[in-house]
């Protein structure tokens, strides 16, 4: 089977900005761009294919007819569900603050699975900021006050952000990208989100953005986060290529490449191997690829060569 080249879903949330567009070249046909679904196989975002056998055909449509585990790899049978959502993230506005469930809340509540996730920092402008959780333990009744009184601000932990920061975010962990911040996020596949705080913000209906307070306080961990803000392992030379793991945990694995001659992969059995294209250019087998591309290398395809000069983040299962 062939490697698939797919189709971004763009969104248009108020908070976006337009480096999709001036920095990847992306054709949104949006006024605002705030997110490119990269890999997306969820009902609020299909992807489909560029070209090829399988060319204009949705991602679950490519599924049924290949198969899920073929696909998808033994390691994504485990799952009830496309394991995975990418994308890249540009935040011209501060987004709402914020929180994910578990599965077990999810699941229960949303008929919804739940969301860890994490973010790797693109680019950021000067004074970019992320929240990443408290600046000190609270319980959940003290959160709720927060709230309440509008001191939630107060609480949470600001991070000044720079390119190539990474942020592992667990289910639990109150959030929000700041302003000025261009992410790529590798996420659990769901869309599950409690809002806490909107900066008193109107939808494009004109009147406030919804809040989740009951949930969000049911399900958050409210106390400072326990993962360093790097990538999980150091850069490796080789020949033709740097290496980087960023991100690894049970429900996926994310590594970098900054390639300028070329590296050799493999995908096997056990999982799909993604490629979102971060920077440069080159080639994917005997594909053509750029800065914002995404291609999904199907479960036993076996080894295959990307050459130029191009950096990409690999995810697997």
């Amino acid at each position: 089977m062939e490697i698939l080249k797919l189709n971004p879903v763009f969104k248009d949330y108020i908070w976006g900005g337009n480096r999709l567009v001036s920095d990847f070249g992306f054709n949104t046909g949006l006024k605002k761009t705030a997110e490119g679904w990269m890999l997306a196989c969820h009902k609020d975002g299909m992807n489909t294919v560029s070209g090829g056998e399988f060319d204009k055909m949705k991602l679950d449509e490519v599924i049924s007819k290949v198969g899920f585990a073929k696909l998808a790899g033994k390691n994504a049978e485990r799952f009830p569900y496309f394991p995975v959502l990418i994308k890249l993230i540009d935040a011209y506005d501060n987004l709402s603050i914020q929180v994910h469930p578990d599965d077990e809340y999810a699941r229960r509540v949303e008929n919804e699975y739940g969301k860890t996730e994490m973010w790797y920092v693109l680019d950021s402008t000067d004074g970019a900021e992320l929240i990443y959780g408290f600046k000190e333990k609270i319980s959940s009744e003290e959160f709720r006050e927060a709230i309440e009184n509008n001191t939630l601000l107060d609480k949470l932990n600001r991070v000044k952000v720079k390119k190539g920061d990474l942020f592992f975010i667990e289910a639990g962990t109150v959030h929000a990208i700041g302003k000025g911040a261009l992410i790529a996020e590798i996420q659990q596949n769901s869309n599950c989100t409690y809002r806490v705080y909107d900066y008193g913000r109107l939808g494009n209906d004109g009147k406030p953005r919804e809040l989740h307070i009951d949930k969000a306080v049911d399900v958050s961990v409210c106390e400072p986060p326990k993962y360093d803000i790097k990538p999980l392992g150091e850069e490796i030379k080789n020949d033709g290529y740097i290496s980087q793991k960023l991100s690894q945990c049970p429900l996926f694995t994310v590594d970098r490449y900054a390639v300028d001659k070329s590296v050799k992969l493999f995908a096997d059995d056990k999982s799909f191997n993604h490629i979102l294209v971060i920077d440069g250019k080159g080639k994917i087998e005997n594909k053509n690829a750029k800065k914002g591309d995404s291609f999904f290398v199907p479960a036993s395809l076996g080894e295959y060569e990307i050459s130029g000069n191009i950096e990409f983040l690999l995810t697997k299962i």
